[in-house]
């Protein structure tokens, strides 16, 4: 078999703070790795330059791992550590080829404070659902929302090339690049089709952004066209991010809206494409 997934189990989101105010991202301390090494994969549960939570082994309701010539349990490929607030998942590589990580949590509920949900839409990307309530005068409503969210990593492993940086992973929020980013240098642009339920929305709000190698972090923002599709230009070299939030109102008399997240991480270097 050419490829083969390395599939999911369960472990479990513990969340400080207000959990709805934070990203969740995959981020790797490099995401340009040699063969039959190990590589770690930050789970960053805050912001793309610091988590704030360390994400245990109960709710996530799926891992996946996908690359070529990958077999056997996932357990053969993954590992887990904890790192004062940041989880680790310490990933062993194979063969070359462009690899894809996924984490997907299950649902959760959390009650917020009008003020603190107002801000958190306006601050996370979210400018519909606030404008909404502005227009419908709901600005002091209080609200109990559910939230899951759903990451994705592609980094690259020696100089080969493979597809499955575009996978579905069928996961409620999906962010899919639609060029491989390792075939891709500083002022080409990518696409990334973002689908909830496996669809892709139209005029969602997206936001992206990449750490330049002074450790500035530079910010983006885009709408998807009619086919679900938002793209950047990759105006810098550095670790990348795209990610959006879905938020849709619900008629439940005990919660008010269910939001996705989903983002995906990846690297785009100066120097000439991989081939």
């Amino acid at each position: 078999m050419k490829r083969k997934t390395v599939t999911a189990f369960t472990v479990a989101l513990l969340i400080t703070a207000v959990a709805s105010g934070h990203d969740l991202f995959m981020k790797v301390d490099s995401y340009f790795l040699a063969p039959n090494t190990k590589a770690s994969v930050r789970l960053l549960n805050g912001t793309f330059q610091k988590s704030e939570g360390l994400v245990a082994r109960a709710r996530f309701r799926d891992i996946s791992l996908y690359a070529p010539d990958l077999s056997g349990p996932i357990s053969q490929w993954v590992s887990w550590r904890d790192e004062r607030k940041t989880t680790v998942m310490d990933v062993q590589t194979g063969g070359p080829g462009t690899y894809l990580a996924g984490v997907s949590t299950k649902p959760k509920e959390i009650d917020l404070k009008a003020a603190e949900f107002n801000d958190y839409l306006k601050h996370d990307g979210i400018p519909d659902t606030l404008a909404e309530r502005k227009k419908n005068n709901e600005l002091n409503k209080d609200v109990r929302e559910r939230y899951s969210k759903h990451v994705r990593a592609v980094f690259q492993v020696g100089d080969k090339l493979s597809d499955d940086y575009k996978r579905q992973l069928n996961y409620p929020a999906e962010v899919i690049p639609q060029q491989n980013p390792y075939a891709l240098r500083t002022g080409d642009t990518i696409s990334v089709l973002c689908t909830v339920e496996g669809q892709p929305v139209p005029n969602q709000f997206v936001m992206a952004g990449w750490e330049s190698r002074d450790g500035k972090l530079h910010l983006l923002e885009a709408r998807t066209n009619a086919d679900g599709l938002a793209t950047f230009n990759l105006a810098g070299a550095g670790k990348w991010y795209v990610k959006f939030i879905h938020m849709t109102p619900l008629s439940q008399p005990d919660l008010n809206y269910e939001s996705k997240w989903a983002s995906l991480t990846f690297e785009i270097r100066n120097s000439k494409r991989t081939s």
